[in-house]
């Protein structure tokens, strides 16, 4: 299906010339991209996960056999079906058996405990749970007075070949982890012994394909309807985007695949663009097994791994990154918060590889800008639109009034300075979306659904501005804003720049109530440990007053070895704000 052209847009003025401004989506399920794959390259490796290959020609046989067997248990086009599984063969096993079916996949984190898994289940209405043996016990709970009537359990393991006996070995010496299934669960293993032979589903594009919960643009979790034309749409782009990709890509996965920036960009893209999945079951606790599997991997194609500035800073400040030769790294994809610019320098000089920043939402599969691949990119900016998709910047008391641009064009290198920051304040608004990628709505949420699209445009909850060039500037969440005598402080920013001081390995920033000033910043920074002398909060703030402006000067710093993260590894600012409010409560 192709769509109409966007006209004459202001980000068309820098677009890359290999890309086109629209594309065509074939009315399919995923698996057909598997299919294809499979077809043209049924030896090429698809999955390498512990040390195991899989081809395209074994993935596909598995996934129709899981199909098949599914089929015969009963699940239907329309039916859903959890999984609480690591990175591993088996979700990508899973999750594209279920695509074949027209099933519904819901993908459970393998951290939750047994309220958050209950939630989920019962929400999604999910009839089977297909799960990794050893997180059974914290499920169990939840699994209860849900409309879940089959376990489906399987090892982490069971798919890589191994003999039994180094099986047994592992898990007898504790290196391999297991858990006990009920009595009565079926084992995926087993189910993969029935002859392929799935029934012939015809699935509607507008058939929910994925349901993805997130906190969403405000509240509690809640299901992201992605349909087939949603994640069908979302991989051709990203495919169209990565024109520069060799036909042995490979996509390093150390983001979880239950996330959709790894479900999208690790998985479904490799699929779509035949190239391989280099999973870890989990990040790696110590940075030189990801610098080891680098290296490793890098004779096998180029590697592009999708990333968040957490990780990336992790590479950047390890003491032995030097030690290793990570020039197979020809790509990284930072989404799901802010690059700070110095992560992004350091980064590239360290590895040679070009980083490019991008953004996206749950809600919309999730990619939704990127900047260009070789071209013409811009540090602190988010890029440009994808292909089909169209933004605009609402205004941020009612999101009725569109805002126009900036009057200039942000600086190749830097993003917006701090004279253009204040003339800016007028030109940002809330960031909206429209393209074939974004959602159907929430789950059994018609208000909220109708609160965050209206009129077939997305709204986001994040505050954005787009200069003269067409280039999208994120500014910051608009709960996360702060206020401060009347001004508004952007985290970000703050953050962004307190990245830059030498001694600073991370800085997250929020705004703390003040009785006189509305809010106060405060920022909580992790220091460089190898640093002869220990910084201290002064000498940020002495630093900061030739970088920023007083009213964005933390008030308040504390100092922390860790940040609250994400799975993904996204900062957790709300786990801060609770954390001060709790502090400033009436003791009882």
């Amino acid at each position: 299906m192709a769509r109409e052209s966007l006209g004459d847009r202001i980000w068309y003025k820098h677009w890359p010339p290999k890309v086109p401004k629209c594309l065509d989506y074939p009315d399919c399920t995923l698996a057909e991209f598997l299919k294809e794959a499979a077809t043209s390259y049924a030896e090429r490796p698809a999955i390498y996960f512990l040390d195991a290959e899989v081809t395209y020609g074994r993935l596909w046989d598995m996934v129709q056999r899981l199909a098949t067997a599914l089929a015969a248990l009963g699940y239907r086009r329309g039916d859903v079906v959890a999984l609480m599984l690591p990175n591993s063969i088996q979700f990508v096993v899973a999750y594209y058996a279920c695509q074949m079916l027209g099933v519904t996949v819901t993908s459970v984190n393998p951290t939750y405990k047994s309220l958050e898994i209950r939630h989920q289940l019962s929400d999604s209405g999910a009839k089977a749970l297909i799960i990794l043996d050893a997180l059974y016990a914290e499920a169990r709970e939840g699994i209860e007075g849900t409309a879940v009537r089959q376990v489906i359990g399987t090892n982490i393991v069971d798919l890589c070949g191994f003999s039994g006996v180094k099986v047994f070995l592992g898990k007898l010496l504790k290196k391999i982890p297991t858990g006990q299934l009920p009595s009565d669960a079926l084992q995926l293993k087993a189910l993969l012994e029935t002859s392929p032979d799935p029934p012939d589903v015809k699935v509607d594009p507008e058939d929910i394909a994925v349901l993805l919960y997130t906190g969403g643009t405000t509240g509690l979790p809640k299901g992201a309807m992605l349909t087939h034309r949603n994640v069908v749409s979302n991989a051709v782009m990203c495919d169209a985007w990565l024109w520069k990709k060799e036909a042995n890509t490979g996509i390093i996965g150390v983001l979880p695949l239950f996330h959709s920036f790894a479900m999208t960009t690790v998985m479904n893209t490799a699929i779509r663009v035949g190239g391989f999945q280099l999973l870890f079951p989990r990040p790696p606790a110590e940075m030189t097994e990801l610098f080891t599997a680098i290296e490793k991997y890098a004779a096998k194609g180029d590697l592009i791994m999708p990333g968040v500035a957490v990780l990336f800073n992790k590479i950047n400040t390890h003491p032995r990154v030097k030690d290793f030769d990570l020039s197979g790294l020809v790509m990284a994809i930072s989404g799901a918060g802010p690059l700070p610019l110095e992560v992004q320098d350091r980064f590239e000089a360290l590895t040679g590889a070009i980083i490019v920043e991008g953004y996206g939402l749950s809600e919309a599969t999730p990619v939704v800008h990127g900047n260009p691949v070789g071209g013409y990119r811009k540090q602190g900016t988010i890029g440009l639109p994808f292909p089909d998709t169209d933004i605009r910047i609402m205004d941020k008391e009612n999101g009725t009034q569109e805002l126009p641009p900036l009057p200039f064009a942000v600086a190749e290198t830097g993003g917006l300075t701090e004279e253009q920051s204040r003339e800016a304040d007028a030109h940002t608004g809330e960031l909206v979306i429209k393209g074939p990628q974004v959602m159907k709505g929430y789950m059994n949420k018609p208000e909220e659904t109708a609160r965050t699209i209206r009129d077939g445009w997305l709204y986001t909850g994040d505050i954005a501005c787009i200069d003269a060039d067409g280039y999208t500037i994120i500014r910051d969440r608009a709960k996360d804003m702060i206020k401060y005598k009347g001004y508004a402080i952007f985290p970000a920013e703050v953050e962004d720049l307190l990245h830059r001081h030498p001694g600073i390995r991370g800085a997250a920033v929020i705004g703390v109530p003040h009785q006189e000033f509305g809010e106060v910043v405060k920022a909580f920074v992790i220091a460089d440990p190898n640093r002869p002398e220990p910084l201290t909060a002064e000498e940020i703030q002495a630093w900061a007053r030739d970088k920023m402006a007083g009213f964005k000067i933390p008030a308040l710093i504390e100092f922390r070895e860790e940040l609250p993260t994400t799975m993904v590894g996204k900062i957790l600012r709300r786990v801060l704000r609770e954390e001060e409010l709790a502090k400033l409560a009436p003791q009882k």
